[in-house]
C-alpha cells in the first residue's frame, strides 16, 4: 500500500546563518494563524515547528510552493531567501528526515534532547487545531517512540548537550575567576529555565540575577534554582553592573540595543535568541564579545566527537520504527474487512446464544460468551496476518470478502 502523502518544507543552520534563519522564524501565535490559514485552504494536515535551529512545515498538501507561500506571508521570510536557503523533501524522504529531527540526529548540536519537546509541542498545537489527520497522529508518535529509545538505548545523549548547555559550556571554558562574576540571565522561557539549571549546576556562581518581562514567571524560575530576580524596569541598571549577559527573549527585534551599553564597558553577551535579540552593532564596541548561537554550537560541536560512534545505533532504532510505521500504514487498509468480519462474527455469537437460550432455560451464556470471543479474536487475528504477509493483497481481500460474504452493510 503507497504511503500517505508527506511534505517538509524549511530552512536550517545547515544552509542559513541565525539572521537569515531569524527572518522565517514564527513565534506560537503566527503558528496557530498559519495552521488555522491552511485548513481553511482545504489542506488537511500541517505541524509547524519553528526552533532556534530550523523553521520547518510538515504537511500532506501535495503543492509544496503552496506551503512555501504560506511560510513567506505569515513570516518576515521571502520567496527569494527561501530558493537561496530552504528545501523540499517529499515522501518516504520526508518521513526519514522527521524521525531525524525529533531524535536529535538532524540537530546543530548532535543528540540534542530538546527538540522533541518542541517538536510534540508544535504536534499538539495542530492536534488541538484538529489539523493532524491519522497517518500524521501516528508517524509522530512513534517519532517520538524512537527519540525515548535512543535515549535509553544509546548514548547519543550522554551528559548536557543542548543550545542551554553550549552557552555555558562556552563561560566553563572562556571565563576566568567565574566565581566572582555576575551573571545576568535575560528570558526564562524553554532556553532560559534550561540555561538557568545548567549555570546552576555546572557553575558554582552564586550572583545569578533573572530578568523577565513577566516577573511573576522569573520568580518561579528563581524559587526553583535559588537565584535573584530583578524587575524589567531595572534591566540597563542591572547589564551595567554585570560581567556576563545571556538573552533568551523572544522578540521580534532586538531586546538588547547599544543604547543600553556604554563602549567603555566589558561584557560577555550570548545571544540564544532566534531572531536574533541583541543588537549586532554592540559586536562592534572593544570591549563587547558578541556570540551569536551558530557559534555556540560550533564550540560546542568540537567537544561532541565521541557521540557520532552512537549514530549506527540510533539509526538502526530508527529504520526499525519506520519500518513499523508502513506496516501500520499497510494494517490501515484491511483494517475495515477485518473489523466487519469481527461485526458479522459477533452477530452471529449473539444469535446463536439468543437460540440456544430459548431451548434451555437454564442456559448460562457467560462461558459460551468467553469461548466464543476468543474465537472471534483468534479468527481475525489470523485473517489479519495472512492479509499483512500476502504476495497478492488484492486478490486475497476479495476472497475474504466472498467466503464471509462481507457487503457494504456490514461496514
Amino acid at each position: 500500500m503507497k504511503a500517505p502523502f508527506f511534505i517538509v518544507i524549511g530552512i536550517s543552520y545547515k544552509d542559513a546563518d541565525t539572521s537569515t534563519r531569524g527572518k522565517f522564524s514564527l513565534n506560537p501565535s503566527t503558528s496557530k494563524k498559519l495552521i488555522q490559514h491552511s485548513l481553511q485552504m482545504g489542506i488537511e494536515s500541517m505541524i509547524v515547528n519553528s526552533t532556534c535551529n530550523r523553521v520547518e512545515i510538515y504537511s500532506s498538501c501535495k503543492d509544496s510552493q503552496l506551503i512555501i507561500d504560506l511560510l513567506c506571508k505569515f513570516s518576515c521570510g521571502s520567496i527569494d531567501d527561501f530558493k537561496k536557503f530552504g528545501y523540499v523533501i517529499k515522501g518516504d524522504k520526508a518521513v526519514k528526515h522527521i524521525f531525524k529531527v525529533g531524535t536529535g540526529l538532524d540537530s546543530q548540536i548532535l543528540g540534542d534532547f530538546e527538540i522533541i519537546a518542541q517538536l510534540n509541542n508544535s504536534y499538539l498545537m495542530s492536534k488541538k487545531l484538529k489539523a493532524i489527520n491519522p497517518a500524521f497522529n501516528r508517524l509522530f508518535n512513534m517519532v517520538k517512540h524512537a527519540s525515548k529509545r535512543i535515549k535509553n538505548e544509546t548514548k547519543l545523549s550522554t551528559g548536557a548537550t543542548s543550545v542551554s548547555y553550549a552557552a555555558v559550556r562556552y563561560i566553563l571554558d572562556n571565563v576566568n575567576d567565574l566565581k566572582s562574576k555576575k551573571i545576568l540571565l535575560f528570558g526564562v522561557g524553554k532556553i532560559g529555565r534550561n540555561t538557568c539549571e545548567n549555570l546552576v549546576k555546572h557553575t558554582s556562581n552564586k550572583h545569578i540575577t533573572l530578568i523577565n518581562r513577566s516577573e511573576d514567571k522569573a520568580r518561579l524560575v528563581a524559587g526553583k534554582f535559588e537565584v535573584k530576580v530583578e524587575n524589567i524596569t531595572n534591566l540597563k541598571e542591572v547589564i551595567l553592573s554585570s560581567n556576563i549577559l545571556i538573552v533568551a527573549t523572544s522578540g521580534e527585534t532586538p531586546t538588547v540595543t547599544k543604547e543600553m551599553i556604554p563602549k567603555n564597558k566589558e561584557l560577555i553577551i550570548l545571544d540564544l535568541s532566534v531572531p536574533k535579540n541583541v543588537d549586532e552593532n554592540l559586536g562592534k564596541y572593544s570591549n563587547v564579545d558578541l556570540l551569536d548561537l551558530d557559534y555556540l554550537s560550533k564550540v560546542t560541536n568540537n567537544n561532541l566527537e565521541q557521540r557520532k560512534k552512537f549514530i549506527p545505533e540510533a539509526q538502526k532504532i530508527i529504520e526499525e520504527i519506520v519500518e513499523d510505521y508502513y506496516l501500520w500504514i499497510e494494517t490501515r487498509k484491511f483494517a475495515p474487512t477485518v473489523n466487519a468480519l469481527k461485526v458479522k462474527l459477533k452477530k452471529i455469537q449473539e444469535n446463536k446464544i439468543k437460540l440456544l437460550k430459548k431451548k434451555t432455560s437454564s442456559f448460562d451464556d457467560n462461558n459460551v460468551k468467553e469461548v466464543s470471543e476468543h474465537l472471534i479474536q483468534k479468527i481475525t487475528n489470523q485473517v489479519a496476518n495472512h492479509l499483512r504477509d500476502s504476495d497478492d493483497f488484492e486478490e486475497e481481500l476479495e476472497s475474504i470478502k466472498t467466503i464471509f460474504q462481507l457487503n457494504h452493510d456490514d461496514y
